[in-house]
């Protein structure tokens, strides 16, 4: 089994930039990808990056690239997904996904609780 927990979100004006961490414990040695998703109020959700478990492929959405960065520290276990530029649209929550086959387009059985990211001014 696989935990992970979401850190990061909050409000924040149009513009402005929000960091988010997703912690990974438990089975970290089954996991071969992590990813952000996210989903907004009367919609489904959806894929907003991915990254596999080495750092070395990246699959960001056409719609929050060039604003949005993923990482990952591996000694810490941790996933990021650096927000810049944020939009009144990219209100949603955002929650953390562990896979444990090398899959950047189809989510993983391991979710995390989801954190709030708000834009508004």
């Amino acid at each position: 089994q696989v935990q992970l927990v979401e850190s990061g979100g909050g409000s924040v004006q149009p513009g402005g930039s929000l960091r988010l961490s997703c912690a990974a414990s438990g089975s970290i040695f089954s996991i071969s990808a992590m990813g952000w998703y996210r989903q907004a109020p009367g919609k489904q959700r959806e894929l907003v990056a991915t990254i596999t478990s080495g750092g070395s492929t990246a699959y960001v959405d056409s719609v929050v690239k060039g604003r949005f960065t993923i990482s990952r520290d591996n000694a810490k276990n941790t996933a990021f997904l650096q927000m810049n530029s944020l939009k009144p649209e990219d209100t949603a929550v955002y929650y953390c996904n562990a896979n444990r086959e090398v899959k950047l387009w189809t989510p993983g059985d391991y979710w995390g609780q989801g954190t709030q990211v708000t834009v508004s001014s």
